[in-house]
């Protein structure tokens, strides 16, 4: 998991980052389940990496008029 860079995100079509934002999605809310149960996290930098790439592919949405 590497965080997207806006370049990347913007050749993308638009299937592409809603398809990329729900597997984000999901992966966030598993690794924040796994750290409200308290388990260590495999990567303590990867909520962070993730809640990053989530709020550039809504930024960039955002700006190309998608829902």
């Amino acid at each position: 998991m590497a965080v997207l860079k806006s370049k990347e995100i913007r050749e993308m079509n638009s299937t592409e980052r809603s398809d990329k934002l729900y597997e984000f999605r999901n992966e966030l809310m598993r690794e924040q389940g796994i750290a409200a149960m308290g388990g260590a996290p495999t990567n303590p930098g990867k909520i962070r990496a993730l809640r990053i790439s989530i709020a550039r592919i809504l930024t960039i949405m955002k700006e190309e008029g998608e829902k």
